[in-house]
């Protein structure tokens, strides 16, 4: 089998505030206001009743439930500020602790460029699958979000998504999102089966979720019930407010921040009031409507980013956002690289959690398989231009400087001969062909996915595990089909 390399994570030493302490201030008392004077709608009884035993207003009628000043800050004392997400092994395990920013791949589309043929056709498993595996062999990707939809599995398709992941990486797995609550279990057990024991998925849980809301100020009842489900579990959970600036928010970055922020803590304080002390974290991720269309622009250039972050270590929990390579454009070209290379420089500056979203295209609906790596190579230099020196290094380049002197060369110096090679040297570009002629980056690309995907395999689950994953499979499968009737 292949090896797994390390992974590579992004430093957040160099994070930047994009606003000062007293305007995120005023952004969370808007954030207060929002929740107790307007509320947000919870069509879900279970969520409804818990807010009711804890004291906050609900109106049974417009499941409109508003929430004191002193309920949202008592529950979210209770949010841990440091999660770890788990990997099959220690080394591939995330700390959420602000310390640095772990990449991930983006999720989730529909559409496939097909490896072989080239042409666009619905996604499947068996792409789910396959991008894992490569994944797997990248080290700046440590976390693996499934990246298109198993489309082939109806509802039962995130359970299969979540399966694919686990079976073909030894990286944390998004394997929850939002799904039939009566599903949810077995997303939970399929955790428990790959860690070994209750105790061990609660210690290190090798999947997380993400669960959406619906804006403005709305949330999903199947999304809330799973989602207290998997509190319950332990296992940890994003909420993604997604407000869209001009339709489902105001045409305003800081009215679309408030609102998204209140959107995702009123999840968040939902889940405390309920299981104090389930990992959650937190996630805005602003958009734009197209005046013209109507469509929506996820790439901006607006600090939107960097200050949803910013919002999210005020509440002190973990963020899922920051710097993001998706891109709005149809196909791979001019438009991507700018905002795959725009988004990527971000990433160190807002210093997020978990951020990222590599791979995908057409805000996140198409996979060009090959883009992966492209996007990796973007967040490869990010990472050398924002490590830290070491500083040991200066006393010896010293020496060498002495020992060559004015108007030597440095190419016989062992010195050059050791450390040559400590740069990183980009595979795709300044690549030649056999006539001497310049290489398409896209084009070497493709050619190294197809070797990765050809040769890297990594280390499978037990055997016994794997039985067992697809027992609980096939008993969601039937449950599945019983709720489609």
């Amino acid at each position: 089998y292949s090896k797994t390399p390390d992974i590579i994570s992004i430093s957040s030493h160099n994070k930047i505030e994009i606003l000062s302490p007293s305007e995120i201030d005023n952004l969370r008392k808007g954030t207060y206001q929002l929740l107790a004077d307007v509320g947000v709608a919870y069509p879900s009884t279970k969520a409804l009743t818990i807010f009711a035993d804890h004291g906050a207003e609900v109106d049974w009628d417009s499941n409109i439930v508003r929430i004191s000043l002193d309920l949202v800050n008592k529950a979210m004392a209770a949010a841990p500020r440091d999660i770890v997400l788990g990997g099959r092994e220690p080394r591939f395990d995330l700390t959420l602790d602000g310390s640095c920013s772990y990449l991930t791949t983006d999720g989730c589309g529909v559409h496939v460029i097909d490896l072989e043929t080239r042409e666009k056709r619905a996604s499947r498993k068996s792409d789910v699958a396959m991008m894992a595996r490569v994944s797997d062999a990248i080290p700046l990707v440590s976390f693996f979000w499934p990246m298109v939809s198993a489309q082939d599995y109806g509802k039962a398709a995130p359970l299969h998504e979540c399966h694919a992941g686990l079976t073909s990486t030894l990286k944390h797995v998004r394997g929850g999102t939002t799904v039939y609550p009566e599903l949810a279990s077995y997303l939970v057990e399929m955790a428990t089966v790959v860690s070994g024991s209750e105790s061990e998925r609660r210690k290190r849980p090798p999947i997380c979720a993400n669960i959406c809301g619906i804006a403005p100020l709305s949330h999903d009842e199947h999304g809330i019930e799973t989602a207290l489900i998997y509190a319950e579990a332990g296992i940890p959970t994003s909420f993604m407010a997604m407000p869209t600036m001009g339709s489902t928010a105001p045409a305003s970055v800081l009215g679309a921040i408030v609102q998204g922020d209140a959107e995702s803590v009123s999840a968040m304080v939902l889940m405390q009031l309920a299981f104090p002390g389930a990992p959650v974290f937190h996630s805005i991720i602003t958009s734009q409507m197209n005046p013209r269309t109507g469509d929506y622009i996820g790439d901006m250039p607006l600090p939107v980013r960097l200050i949803a972050v910013q919002m999210a270590r005020a509440w002190d929990v973990p963020s899922l956002g920051g710097g993001s390579f998706s891109s709005d454009a149809p196909e791979i070209g001019w438009q991507s690289a700018f905002q795959a290379g725009f988004g990527g420089v971000q990433i160190p500056l807002a210093g997020g959690d978990l951020c990222g979203y590599m791979g995908l295209m057409n805000s996140s609906m198409i996979l060009y398989p090959e883009q992966i790596l492209l996007d990796a190579e973007i967040a490869m230099n990010v990472y050398e231009t924002y490590k830290a020196f070491e500083f040991k290094d200066l006393d010896v380049s010293l020496d060498v400087i002495k020992e060559v002197g004015p108007q030597g060369h440095y190419l016989r110096q062992k010195h050059t001969r050791t450390h040559v090679r400590d740069f990183h040297y980009s595979p795709f570009f300044d690549q030649l062909d056999q006539d001497g002629n310049l290489r398409e980056p896209r084009e070497i690309a493709l050619e190294n996915f197809k070797e990765l995907e050809n040769n890297h395999h990594p280390e499978p689950l037990p055997e016994s595990t794997l039985k067992e994953l697809d027992k609980i499979l096939a008993a969601a499968d039937k449950k599945a089909s019983e709720l489609e009737r």
